[in-house]
């Protein structure tokens, strides 16, 4: 096990070495650099060296989504398993509907370790690596110092917060892993005072030294207090959320898009953007084409006289569907254009043949329990509605393959953080919750509570990877009222029901991923594994 351990610790900063030159290359604001330049040397005594690993950082972070496993599991976990989702197939609707990735030692938590754990893991330790030796090189301009100080902390602070909100139970350090050290063994979990002071120490820092505007894809002091944020919202300290949301808004550059059709067009470079993972056609370094789009769009091509087209949302498999407690959500208001092929493509037409421009209607829900259809199982697979937030123009349109920027963060997030952190402590919430609403031509909210704020979220942050963990953050009674109530469709897809319902599956300590074996064998042998999986 220590021979294990000192390998896989070792072999983190070889990794940062084989790819920065890949990582370069894929970001336009880089200048490429020799690969016989390209030594540990290099990357940690020297400023353009640190320039290229704070580089390597984002390259990283962008693995999760480029990782094949499972059908790109990595980039749709955490929107499978919410309470606004139907996990129809596959090994993600196992883990949407918690029948994997429930035990220590079960596949899907190996997959968990690898995605998510071991992944964000990673990312913290080299960019501890580069805050290390940046804090000690000498001969460096202090602009730039700070420069990749502050990139390095964002990205250590946005991994441990991620590792703290799906296990709990986690380690932070600051120290950098050497010969001398890498046998150490880490016998407890860090406190949550521990936690969210490097969290806070991190994201201050980084809010102080970084600038508003930077070249696109690179974090700026828009996406630190956003982050800050969120991390106040899990402290419970509502003044400081609000006082970060609110600066955010209103000294910052952002804005809301105008109409919730751009938020998700072109390269998603516009004022709403805070963060977002860049991959590029064509371009050594410029990330892999991934099926997340495709598990988020039915299987509509498969009907005889509509072919797979980019308008209707690209080529599908139907993995993971909003359900019908969201549908239900957007349909609210009729004149919300959420659901109106922007944030979700609710209709399919026939685009040859007689019925051309038609819409299809051959398939049909559930709608009376009492007069089930006979076509439900068709429907879900091949009509139901579908997310689009992950369709680009230029997909092609004959491939579940596709390559394109994703959304991270964004403005409108943000002012539902300030519509909650003033609902929760002092102020009027009302004009930063219906500013969302607003443009996406909803009716304004004449109240604001909590569920009003949950209802919100669902409607303009659904299949962003955020729900799950806004659930939880509220509490064992909300986390467990939504997902029995609401996860997957129950009755309205019988074939479900039983083994396969979430609703059913839902056991209060999942609130907390557990922590794979794999990865406790490497830790001390007291290291605590999170309640309930044991």
């Amino acid at each position: 096990m220590n021979t294990e351990k000192l390998y896989l610790k070792l072999m983190k900063g070889f990794a940062l070495l084989s790819v920065v030159v890949i990582a370069i290359s894929c970001e336009d604001y880089l200048e490429e650099q020799p690969s016989t330049l390209i030594d540990s040397d290099y990357i940690y005594t020297t400023e353009d060296g640190l320039k290229s690993g704070v580089v390597s950082l984002y390259k990283f972070n962008r693995d999760r989504y480029d990782n094949g496993t499972e059908d790109f599991m990595g980039g749709v976990l955490m929107s499978s398993r919410s309470d606004l989702a139907f996990s129809r197939t596959g090994y993600t609707g196992l883990m949407g509907r918690y029948e994997r990735g429930v035990s220590p030692v079960d596949q899907g938590a190996k997959f968990v370790s690898s995605l998510f754990w071991k992944h964000f893991y990673n990312i913290a330790n080299k960019a501890t690596e580069i805050i290390n030796a940046a804090e000690a090189l000498e001969d460096i301009d202090e602009d730039i110092r700070n420069q990749v100080l502050a990139e390095a902390k964002f990205f250590r602070s946005n991994s441990y917060f991620y590792l703290y909100r799906m296990f709990n139970n986690i380690y932070v350090t600051t120290n950098t892993v050497t010969v001398d050290n890498a046998f150490d063994v880490i016998n407890d979990k860090s406190s949550k005072e521990e936690i969210f002071a490097l969290l806070n120490s991190d994201l201050d820092f980084a809010i102080e030294h970084l600038e508003w505007n930077d070249t696109f894809g690179r974090v700026t002091k828009g996406t630190a207090k956003h982050l800050k944020a969120k991390v106040a919202m899990w402290e419970g300290d509502w003044e400081e959320a609000k006082y970060q949301a609110v600066s955010l808004i209103e000294e910052g550059p952002h804005s809301l898009m105008p109409t919730t059709e751009e938020v998700f067009s072109g390269d998603k470079n516009h004022a709403e953007a805070l963060f977002v993972i860049q991959s590029q056609d064509d371009l050594l370094g410029g990330g892999d084409n991934t099926m997340i789009n495709a598990n988020y769009v039915t299987q509509y091509f498969q009907i005889s006289g509509i072919e797979a087209n980019i308008a209707q949302g690209g080529r599908g498999f139907s993995r993971i569907l909003p359900n019908k407690y969201l549908l239900d959500l957007l349909a609210e208001d009729p004149n919300d254009t959420r659901d109106d092929d922007t944030y979700f493509r609710l209709k399919y037409y026939y685009t040859s043949g007689d019925s051309i421009n038609q819409e299809i209607k051959i398939y049909k829900p559930i709608t009376d329990l009492n007069n089930p259809s006979d076509t439900y199982t068709s429907y879900y697979q091949r009509l139901h509605p579908s997310c689009i937030k992950f369709a680009e123009e230029d997909d092609n349109p004959n491939s579940y393959l596709q390559r394109s920027n994703i959304m991270v963060y964004r403005l409108a997030e943000t002012y539902l953080i300030a519509a909650e952190a003033i609902m929760r402590s002092s102020g009027d919430p009302l004009p930063y919750i219906n500013a969302v609403r607003t443009r996406a031509g909803a009716a304004p909210l004449a109240t604001v509570d909590e569920q009003a704020i949950l209802d919100e979220r669902a409607r303009e942050l659904a299949f962003e990877g955020e729900r799950w963990f806004t659930l939880k953050r509220m509490g064992q009674e909300v986390i467990d009222r939504q997902i029995t109530n609401y996860a997957g469709d129950a009755e309205y897809y019988p074939a479900n029901l039983g083994e396969k319902d979430p609703r059913t599956n839902w056991k209060p300590y999942y609130i907390n991923f557990p922590i794979a074996q794999i990865d406790l064998d490497l830790l001390g042998p007291g290291y605590p594994q999170n309640d309930g999986y044991n």
